[in-house]
C-alpha cells in the first residue's frame, strides 16, 4: 500500500532549497526579543502570534513593492553581529526540522550596516550562525548543509562590491551572488559589471527575474548577464502557449522559453510567495505544472518563510494537492534543485544518491 502524501509524510522526506531569504524567515518571537534588546519600538505588534499574523496578512499585498515593505522590521533587528548570528543559526535549525538536507540562503549585506558593521563583519556573523546551526542539527540527528548567496539590491549601486564580497568569501561558505528588489525600472543589465566580475572569477550567480516584470527581464538575465539560475521566472509563461483546440494540451515554447528548457536553466519557483506578490492569482493558476510538463527545470522554494507562513513541506504539499503529484514527482523536483545547487558536482551527486533517492525509493510505487 502506497504511503499517502500528507503534511506529516512530506515533512519526513529530504528536501533541497535554493531560494530562501534570511530576512524573510525569522521566528516572530525572535523579532520581538531582539527588538526589545536593541530598543526598536516600531514593531506593529509585540505579541509573537499577532506579529506573525501581521506579517502574513500585510505581505499578501498583490504587488512585489508592497510585499517588500514589511521587511523594514526584520532588517531593523538584524543590525548587530549577535542578532545576525542568532537569526542565521535559528534559520538552519528551522530548515533542518523540516527535513531540508541542503539549502542556499541569501541575504543582502548592504541592508545590515546601519549599526556600523562592514560587509565582511556582516557576512562573518551570518556564516558563523550557519555553521553552528549545522552542528546543532547534526547533534539532533538531522544532517543539513547550508550555503550562502550574497545579494545586491537592484535599485542601489553596490552590486560590484557585493560581487567582490562573494569572491572573498567563496571558500568560507558563500557559493554565489544574486540581485533582488523591485524589477520595474531596474533591469539586470544595470549590474553588468558585477556579473562580469563573477564570470571572470568562474563563480556562479542567480538573478531575480520574471517575477513582477515580464520577458525582457528574463531575456536580459540570460542573454546579457549570463545567469546560471532564475529567481522565480514565472513570467516565462508569456512565451508559452497551450493550444485550446488540442485535446492533448500540446505546449508550444517560444524561443526564450525553449532556450531556458534546452540549456536547463533552473527556475527557483516560490508558489505561495508568487500568489502574495500578485505574480499569479492563485496556486491553482500557478504555472508550476505547465512548466513541469514542458520539461523546464522547475524547483520548489519558500522565498520568505515568515512572510508566507510557509515551509518547504507546505509548499510541496500544496503543489501535490493542487496538481495531483505523487512521490516520484516530488523526488524529481528535489533532484532538480540539488542538480542546480552551486556546490561542486561531486557533492551534489553524493546528496542525491546517498540521501535523496534512497528515502524516496521507499515511497515510490
Amino acid at each position: 500500500m502506497s504511503t499517502p502524501v500528507s503534511l506529516e509524510t512530506v515533512g519526513r522526506v529530504p528536501k533541497a532549497l535554493l531560494h530562501d531569504h534570511l530576512d524573510g524567515g525569522l521566528r516572530p518571537a525572535t523579532v520581538v526579543d531582539i527588538a526589545g534588546q536593541v530598543g526598536y519600538d516600531d514593531l506593529p505588534e509585540t505579541d509573537p502570534e499577532e506579529l506573525a499574523t501581521w506579517f502574513r496578512t500585510r505581505s499578501h499585498s498583490g504587488s512585489l513593492e508592497r510585499y517588500l515593505e514589511p521587511f523594514s522590521h526584520t532588517v531593523a533587528v538584524m543590525q548587530t553581529p549577535d542578532a545576525l548570528y542568532r537569526v542565521a543559526r535559528e534559520c538552519v535549525e528551522d530548515l533542518a526540522a523540516d527535513a531540508v538536507v541542503y539549502a542556499e540562503v541569501r541575504f543582502a549585506p548592504e541592508l545590515h550596516i546601519e549599526g556600523g558593521l562592514s560587509f565582511d563583519e556582516v557576512t562573518d556573523a551570518v556564516l558563523a550562525g550557519f555553521a553552528d546551526g549545522e552542528l546543532d542539527a547534526a547533534a539532533a540527528g538531522r544532517e543539513i548543509t547550508v550555503r550562502c548567496l550574497v545579494t545586491a539590491m537592484r535599485h542601489a549601486a553596490l552590486s560590484r562590491e557585493i560581487a567582490e564580497l562573494a569572491i572573498r568569501f567563496r571558500d568560507k561558505g558563500v557559493v554565489g551572488f544574486d540581485i533582488a528588489g523591485a524589477e520595474a525600472g531596474y533591469p539586470p543589465s544595470r549590474h553588468l559589471d558585477a556579473f562580469e566580475y563573477m564570470r571572470d572569477h568562474n563563480a556562479r550567480f542567480t538573478i531575480h527575474a520574471g517575477e513582477a516584470f515580464g520577458l525582457p527581464s528574463i531575456h536580459e538575465a540570460i542573454a546579457f548577464c549570463g545567469a546560471d539560475r532564475l529567481g522565480h521566472g514565472v513570467r516565462i509563461t508569456d512565451d508559452i502557449t497551450v493550444d485550446p483546440e488540442d485535446p492533448s494540451g500540446t505546449v508550444r515554447l517560444g524561443r526564450l522559453a525553449a532556450i531556458l528548457r534546452d540549456k536547463r536553466v533552473p527556475l527557483e519557483l516560490c508558489p505561495s510567495s508568487n500568489v502574495q506578490t500578485g505574480a499569479v492569482d492563485s496556486i491553482a493558476e500557478h504555472p508550476f505544472d505547465l512548466l513541469a510538463r514542458a520539461r523546464l527545470r522547475v524547483t520548489v522554494n519558500t522565498d520568505n518563510r515568515l512572510m508566507s507562513d510557509t515551509t518547504m513541506s507546505k509548499e510541496m504539499l500544496v503543489l501535490a494537492e493542487t496538481f495531483g503529484y505523487g512521490w516520484a514527482d516530488l523526488q524529481r523536483f528535489t533532484v532538480n534543485a540539488m542538480k542546480s545547487a552551486f556546490i561542486p558536482f561531486d557533492q551534489r551527486v553524493q546528496i542525491i544518491e546517498e540521501v535523496i533517492k534512497p528515502q524516496y525509493a521507499a515511497l515510490i510505487d
